[in-house]
């Protein structure tokens, strides 16, 4: 699955190619499902015009490694794995390095497994810039979407106090995550301090729109504890951010050491991914397109075959 052209959706279009086989140190992944992330839709979105065409799309699978290439130790085909990060992961067949694998957690499903890494590494990278511990609170903002979700259980976890915000249908969903959910929109700062009167030590923001930033920067000081994901338009303000945009910290070291502790918290059960769907990749255009609108709960996936 590719984009052939810059645009919408409609630009999305299977094509047929021969599968490659591995070089040294690669290995080819018979995918099962692929995590559709917002990166995916922006990557051909007319902003980008005149980069290369085709685009292809996805960064992380989850699959059986069908085939490997030499000066490869400790993958052996027949294996259940995560691959990521895997351009070009919208496939039936994956060519990836190595080194871009995780052993998939036996209790995960694939489509689970597929939507583990990159929403996984982000919330940790997030919660680590903004230095969250035990005893604290933290405000996140969008939390339940699928990095949102991912942090809201993390930082429970570290024995983190959590405030989301959420739509009042998905509190619920929250407070059995361990937190306690604000809604968002007008009057959002005194909901805030009215659940946490001690105050507000960190803030992470999966939103990138105004009102998150400045009830962040209302509540937390110093605003170097305020990161963002999304809100580059913001820098001057000094939050932090993290990521692939401009001026950002990519975190990568950070990043590529929690995909091996996602894996085990997810085998022990201490983290969940929510799936909220799954598509056929042949229907990636319209899991593009209600990934667009913003409302979804956890993760969106596509299954292959």
């Amino acid at each position: 699955m590719v984009a052939t052209g810059f645009g919408g959706p409609e630009m999305l279009s299977v094509v047929d190619e021969p599968e490659r086989e591995p070089s040294a140190g690669e290995v080819r992944v018979r995918v099962h499902a692929a995590g559709v992330n917002p990166w995916d839709f922006k990557s051909y979105s007319p902003a980008m015009s005149g980069g290369t065409l085709p685009v292809r799309l996805g960064a992380e699978a989850s699959g059986v490694v069908d085939a490997v290439g030499s000066e490869v130790d400790g993958v052996r085909v027949g294996d259940e794995v995560i691959a990521y990060r895997a351009p070009g992961a919208y496939t039936d067949a994956l060519v990836v390095p190595v080194s871009a694998l995780t052993p998939k957690p036996a209790e995960l499903s694939w489509e689970q497994a597929a939507g583990l890494m990159l929403t996984g590494v982000t919330a940790v990278h997030a919660l680590t810039a903004a230095d969250v511990g035990a005893g604290e609170t933290v405000l996140i903002h969008a939390a339940t979407g699928g990095v949102g979700l991912m942090a809201v259980q993390l930082a429970a976890a570290r024995g983190t106090r959590v405030i989301g915000t959420a739509s009042e249908r998905n509190h619920d969903l929250l407070r059995s995550l361990g937190a306690v959910p604000v809604v968002y929109g007008p009057g959002l700062l005194d909901r805030v301090r009215a659940v946490a009167p001690d105050g507000v030590d960190a803030a992470i923001d999966l939103v990138g729109n105004d009102e998150a930033i400045d009830v962040s920067l209302e509540l937390v000081r110093p605003a170097s504890r305020v990161v963002s994901a999304v809100a580059m338009q913001r820098r001057a303000d000094g939050i932090t951010l993290i990521g692939g945009g401009p001026g950002a910290d990519p975190g990568t070291e950070i990043r590529t050491a929690a995909r091996a502790q996602l894996a085990e918290l997810a085998r022990a059960g201490s983290i969940e991914v929510l799936v909220e769907r799954a598509y056929p990749m042949t229907a990636a255009a319209e899991a593009h397109r209600a990934l667009q609108q913003g409302h979804t709960v956890g993760k969106l996936v596509l299954t292959a075959g």
